[in-house]
């Protein structure tokens, strides 16, 4: 069972592509084929390059069917790369640098603002509408109005003056 799922990702590893690097709008292809001339082809239209390098100049981000062949092998490619020419291209540690920076200030930023707001529990506020607080005591429920009384069971007479109106 273990060499059936080892023998198609050797496959996988093993096969080599053509080779595509991307820089600003230029577009470089490298062919795998290292013996013989190679042939190029673009969505059907032949190159006139027989290196196994090929450069598109000034590339549209338009899909492309690509197909470098010599004499044995053949090669093809779909190639949807989407290009622009004012792109920065960012490296790994540029990019690692960046998030580690952004998760220390926010790691800062957290440990401020919870140093500054422990002190702060227990006090009252010092706005202007404030008055100075005593013991806090209970209040005694509020007296219930007697026309919103609920009616419980059995008193029911309390309520049986009242008539329905007819709208």
């Amino acid at each position: 069972m273990r060499l059936a799922w080892s023998l198609p990702l050797l496959g996988l590893l093993l096969s080599v592509e053509i080779l595509v690097e991307i820089s600003g709008t230029t577009v470089t292809l490298t062919c795998p084929v290292s013996e013989g001339s190679i042939a190029w082809e673009l969505s059907g239209k032949k190159q006139d390059n027989k290196e196994s390098k090929y450069t598109i100049e000034n590339h549209d981000s338009s899909p492309l069917n690509v197909r470098c062949s010599s004499e044995t092998t053949k090669h093809e490619l779909y190639l949807n790369a989407r290009v622009c020419a004012n792109c920065e291209e960012l490296d790994a540690l540029a990019v690692a640098g960046i998030i580690t920076a952004d998760l220390l200030i926010t790691f800062g930023v957290l440990i401020l603002v919870y140093y500054f707001s422990k002190d702060r529990q227990g006090r009252a506020s010092t706005g202007a509408a404030s008055r100075p607080r005593g013991q806090k005591m209970q209040r005694p429920p509020p007296v219930p109005n007697p026309d919103y009384e609920p009616i419980r069971k059995g008193q029911r007479e309390v309520y049986a003056g009242l008539e329905s109106r007819g709208f």
